[in-house]
C-alpha cells in the first residue's frame, strides 16, 4: 500500500518528554500501513536509540535512523525528507504530539487539493499562537492571499516531491530562525496551500524542566546576521511595493522592535541593549525604508523612531509606558439563546498604569493625537504622536479557551469603535460589542472538549494587542441570568461560574470540576398543574436530548429508614429541563419523604428538590405550596404537546394510507396535515 504520509521526528534525549509524542502518533486514525514515522536520532547519549528501535520492532511503520550528534533539528530533518516514502512530509517535534485525527484530516485536505504545503490548527500553553491564520478553513491560498507569514513554524504537511523539486532544506549546523527561512523559502513557490482551521491538528507543550527549543538567550550578531538571510529571500522573491513592504514589516515587528520592546527590553542590562540595538539597527537601515515604517501602528511606528534615532533610553521609556497597558473589559448582559450559545453584550476599553485609566487621546482641528503625556520626553517639544488614521485600527473580539490544552476558538461576535469625551479636547475609544459563545457544535466545528473554557476578549489599537479575561467587571443582573445547563445529544452539563477570586467567567463543560446541584441551589422549583412534574431552573437547548436519571426518596426530619431510588427521565421543555415523578412509588412506607435528584451521577450528593407525601398505596403526591408553572408558559406546552400527539396519531392512521396517494394528492395532505399540527 502507497505510504501517504511520513512523519519526520529529531530526536536528541528527550527523555520522558517524547512519550506524548509517541503515544498519538500509535493513535492515529490514519491506517498504520498508510503513514511511516522516521525517528531521526541525532546522537543521543542516553538510552533514546535503544528505546525507539524496541519500539519500531514493535511497529513496522516506525523507523529509526541514527546519525552522528549534528547539534541542532536541521540536518535530521533533511535526512528525514531524504528517506521519506510518503507522498507528504509532517515534520514534528519530540516534545509536541499530535491529536488523533491529524494526519488523515490534513492529508485528506492536501490530497484532494493537489495542496504543496499543509497547515493545521496548533495549540500552545506557552508559545505564541497565530490564531488569525486559523480563523476558518482555506482550501486554496498563497503567500498573496492569506496571512501565511504568521505562521512561520515547520510543523506543517509538505508535499515531498515539492520539497525535492524546489530544493527547499534546512541549513545545517546551530544556527538561529532556520525555521522562518525554511518557511519563506517553500512559500514562495507554493502554488496551494491550505489550511485546516476547524480541528486542533498540533500541540505546543511546555516542558517543566524550562528546555522547550528556542528557549535560550540569543547572541544579537548572530540572530540578525540569521534574520538578514530570511528578509534576503522575501527582497528576492519580490519587488518593490506594498506586498514586499508588508512581508518585511511582519519580521520588523515582530523580531526586530519586538526585541527591543516590554517585557523582555525592560530586563536588559545595559551593554545587551546596545548589543541588541546595534544589530537591529543595521539591519533595519537595510531593509525597512519609510514604506516598511509608515504601515507600523503608532506605538511601534514610534518605536522606529526612537531606534532611528538611536534613542536608546526612549525605547526603554516607551517600553515600560506599554508594559502598563492592559485591556479593560465589561460584560453588559448575559443571555441564553434557544440553539444552545450565549450572547454576551461587552464593552471594552484600553487603560494604563497602576490605577487603569483610560488610554487617552487629545482632539485638535478635527484630528486625533496620542496624549502628550504618553509622548512627553519622546518627541521634541511640542511635536505630537498624529494617529488619526489609525482609528480604524480599534478592534474587539472574543474567544474560548480551554485552561488545560490551550485550544482557542474564536467567536462570532461585531464590535463598533466609539470615540467618547473625557473633557477639555481629551477622548478615549471604547469599543462596544456583542457576540456568541458556546460549548455544542457549529458550523465548522464539533463540540468542545470535556474542561474548564475561559472567556476572553482580545482588543486592538494603536499597534497594540491586548487581551482581557471577561466577567470581574460586570452588570449586577448577570449573576442571574448565568443558569447552569444542561445541553447537547447525549445531554451534558454546562456550567457558566464565576472563578475565585478574580471573578472572571468560565463555562464547566461535562463537569470537569463542578457540580449542577450546587449551581441550582436556591434557584426556583416550579410544578405542572395537574401533573407530576417539576421544572427546574436548569437550561436546556432546542435538540437537547433526555437523560436518564435516578430520584432519590429519603426518611424526612432525620427518621430512621432506608432511602428509596426511582428511575425517571430528565426532558428539555421550552428551555428548561423538566423532570417526571412517577405517580406511585410501590413499597415505600406512608409518609413525607425528602425528594432528591441524582443531576451529577452516582457518585456525587443528590440535589434536594422538595418534600413529597407517599399514601399508603404508594402514591406520590407533591406539595400544594411549590409555585406553579407560569400560565403561558404552560399554555405552550401543553399545545406542542398536542400538535406532537396530532402528528403521532396522523402518522400512525393516515401514514399508509397517503402513501398509497399519488404524488400530488400526498402533497396536498401532507400541507393540510401541517396546518393542524405546526
Amino acid at each position: 500500500m502507497p505510504v501517504k504520509v511520513s512523519v519526520v521526528i529529531p530526536v536528541y534525549n528527550p527523555g520522558k518528554y517524547i512519550d506524548p509524542c509517541i503515544d498519538s502518533l500509535l493513535r492515529q486514525t490514519l491506517p498504520a500501513g498508510e503513514f511511516e514515522v522516521l525517528f531521526v536520532n541525532d546522537g543521543s547519549t542516553d538510552d533514546t536509540r535503544e528505546r525507539l528501535e524496541k519500539l519500531a520492532g514493535e511497529h513496522p511503520h516506525f523507523r529509526v535512523i541514527t546519525i552522528p550528534n549534528s547539534g541542532w533539528p536541521g540536518k535530521p530533518r533533511n535526512i528525514g525528507v531524504d528517506e521519506a516514502k510518503g507522498e507528504y512530509v509532517q515534520f514534528v517535534d519530540q516534545d509536541d504530539y499530535l491529536a488523533s485525527g491529524a494526519l488523515q484530516r490534513l492529508y485528506d485536505m492536501g490530497h484532494r487539493n493537489g495542496s504543496d504545503i499543509v497547515i493545521g490548527k496548533v495549540a500552545s500553553n506557552f508559545r505564541g499562537v497565530p490564531h488569525g491564520v486559523f480563523k476558518k478553513n482555506r482550501e486554496k491560498c498563497t503567500l498573496h492571499d492569506a496571512p501565511l507569514y504568521d505562521s512561520l513554524t515547520p510543523h506543517k504537511m509538505f508535499r515531498t516531491e515539492f520539497l525535492r523539486e524546489n530544493g527547499i532544506a534546512y541549513p545545517e549546523g546551530k544556527r538561529r530562525l532556520e525555521d522562518q527561512l525554511y518557511m519563506m523559502q517553500a512559500y514562495f513557490p507554493a502554488k496551494v496551500v491550505s489550511i485546516l482551521g476547524n480541528y486542533t491538528c498540533y500541540y505546543y507543550s511546555r516542558r517543566d524542566d524550562g528546555q522547550n527549543a528556542g528557549s535560550a538567550k540569543i547572541v544579537p550578531s548572530g540572530y540578525y546576521g540569521n534574520l538578514r538571510e530570511v528578509l534576503d529571500v522575501v527582497v528576492d522573491n519580490t519587488e518593490p511595493g506594498e506586498f514586499r513592504d508588508m512581508l518585511l514589516r511582519r519580521f520588523y515587528r515582530v523580531e526586530m522592535l519586538g526585541r527591543l520592546s516590554e517585557p523582555a527590553v525592560l530586563k536588559y542590562a545595559p551593554e545587551y541593549l546596545d548589543e541588541m540595538c546595534d544589530a537591529v539597527q543595521g539591519l533595519a537601515t537595510d531593509f525597512m525604508d519609510d514604506g516598511v515604517h509608515d504601515g507600523l501602528g503608532p506605538v511601534l511606528r514610534l518605536r522606529s523612531t526612537l531606534l532611528r534615532n538611536n534613542d536608546r533610553q526612549g525605547l526603554v521609556q516607551i517600553s515600560r509606558f506599554a508594559a502598563s497597558v492592559k485591556a479593560a473589559a465589561r460584560l453588559e448582559d448575559f443571555a441564553w439563546r434557544p440553539d444552545g450559545r450565549i450572547d454576551l453584550t461587552i464593552s471594552g476599553r484600553l487603560v494604563h498604569g497602576e490605577d487603569q485609566r483610560p488610554l487617552t487621546l487629545l482632539r485638535r482641528d478635527g484630528r486625533y493625537f496620542l496624549h502628550p503625556d504618553i509622548t512627553e520626553g519622546l518627541l521634541p517639544d511640542g511635536e505630537l504622536l498624529d494617529v488619526t488614521d489609525d482609528m480604524s485600527g480599534f478592534s474587539a473580539e472574543l474567544s474560548l479557551r480551554n485552561r488545560e490544552t490551550a485550544v482557542e476558538w474564536s467567536c462570532p461576535a461585531n464590535f463598533t469603535a466609539r470615540v467618547e469625551e473625557l473633557g477639555d479636547d481629551v477622548c478615549e475609544v471604547v469599543l462596544h460589542g456583542s457576540g456568541q459563545i458556546g460549548s455544542e457544535a457549529v458550523k465548522g466545528r464539533g463540540r468542545v472538549s470535556r474542561g474548564f473554557w475561559d472567556v476572553w476578549v482580545p482588543l486592538r489599537g494603536l499597534g497594540l494587542v491586548r487581551k482581557a479575561r471577561l466577567g470581574a467587571d460586570r452588570a449586577p443582573e448577570v449573576d442571574a441570568a448565568c443558569l447552569p445547563a444542561s445541553l447537547g445529544s447525549p445531554a451534558r452539563a454546562v456550567i457558566p461560574y464565576f472563578t475565585d477570586p478574580h471573578g472572571n467567567i468560565t463555562l464547566d463543560v461535562a463537569r470537569r470540576a463542578k457540580k449542577l446541584a450546587e449551581y441550582l441551589e436556591g434557584r426556583p422549583l416550579q410544578r405542572s398543574p395537574g401533573r407530576s412534574e417539576l421544572r427546574l431552573d436548569l437550561f436546556t437547548a432546542d435538540g437537547t436530548g433526555t437523560s436518564p436519571t435516578t430520584l432519590v426518596l429519603s426518611p424526612s426530619g432525620g427518621a430512621g429508614g432506608s432511602s428509596h431510588q426511582l428511575r425517571t427521565t430528565l426532558r428539555p421543555i421550552d428551555g428548561r429541563a423538566h423532570l417526571t415523578v412517577p405517580d406511585r412509588a410501590p413499597g415505600i412506607p406512608a409518609g413525607t419523604w425528602k425528594l432528591a435528584v441524582r443531576l451529577d451521577g452516582d457518585k456525587n450528593p443528590a440535589f434536594h428538590l422538595c418534600d413529597v407525601t407517599v399514601a399508603k398505596n404508594g402514591r406520590i403526591t407533591l406539595p400544594a405550596s411549590l409555585p406553579e408553572i407560569d400560565p403561558g408558559i404552560m399554555l405552550g406546552i401543553t399545545s406542542r404537546r398536542r400538535k406532537a400527539r396530532l402528528r403521532r396519531a396522523l402518522r400512525t392512521v393516515g401514514g399508509p394510507i397517503v402513501r398509497r396517494l399519488p404524488a400530488k394528492s400526498r402533497k396536498r395532505a401532507r400541507r393540510l396535515a401541517a396546518r393542524f399540527t405546526g
